[in-house]
């Protein structure tokens, strides 16, 4: 057990914090709903009811969404663009291993079996982790959008307005400007996590550059 602790210990501590995060959400949403809903004269709603319904699952997957498109856009621009000094980066004067011909390691040993199929499945795998940030975005996006409209036709009711359809939310200001507000966040993290281990240093993480090493030092080798 000691050992699945320690060898498991980053995706366990980060899931921890990821449900305890979350289950503060659900209270503290359910919270600001209710006292919503006690300013226009409407009875409180149950938890269950309030896991269900759109306002909740419209936040939810509306950061969901913003998150997924950060992975998926670090990924892939790692992939080709180059930031010198930065342990976030290629070396952009060295070969890396990242760029290297799978076909000429199909038969090392330990090599995914995706690896030794060859072909379509090699070419699919050596993409697989873009491809999946990519579909996890797209699928939190629509999701965001469903439950955005859901609870946008809940509000319009409220106020005795015509309620959107799917697509006439999509186009609306509202709906973009929840996705924008927490694209932009992402973004600027990124670059400013970027930059700033260009010039800093956290000993012991393997997004840190060591501590010794000269800022021009690019990647983490």
């Amino acid at each position: 057990m000691g050992k699945v602790l320690r060898d498991n210990g980053l995706t366990i501590v980060l899931m921890g914090l990821f449900l305890a995060s979350f289950v503060g959400q659900v209270f503290s949403g359910l919270g600001v709903e209710n006292d919503f809903r006690q300013e226009h004269g409407q009875a409180a709603v149950a938890l269950g009811a309030y896991l269900t319904g759109g306002p909740f699952l419209s936040s939810v997957f509306e950061n969901w969404e913003s998150e997924f498109l950060q992975m998926w856009a670090f990924v892939m621009l790692t992939a080709y663009f180059f930031q010198r000094g930065s342990p976030e980066s290629k070396d952009p004067d060295k070969q890396a291993p990242q760029d290297r011909d799978p076909a000429l390691d199909a038969r090392k040993a330990g090599a995914p079996w995706a690896v030794r199929a060859g072909g379509l499945i090699r070419m699919l795998y050596g993409h697989s982790l873009g491809l999946a940030m990519l579909g996890l975005f797209l699928v939190s996006f629509g999701l965001h959008w469903l439950n955005s409209t859901r609870h946008a036709v809940e509000e319009a009711l409220l106020h005795h307005e015509a309620a959107p359809s799917m697509l006439g939310h999509l186009a609306s200001p509202e709906f973009w400007f929840e996705s924008f507000q927490n694209w932009q966040s992402e973004f600027l993290s990124t670059a400013v996590l970027v930059v700033l281990a260009i010039f800093l240093r956290e000993r012991g993480s393997p997004e840190s550059k060591p501590v010794a090493a000269p800022h021009r030092e690019t990647g983490t080798d």
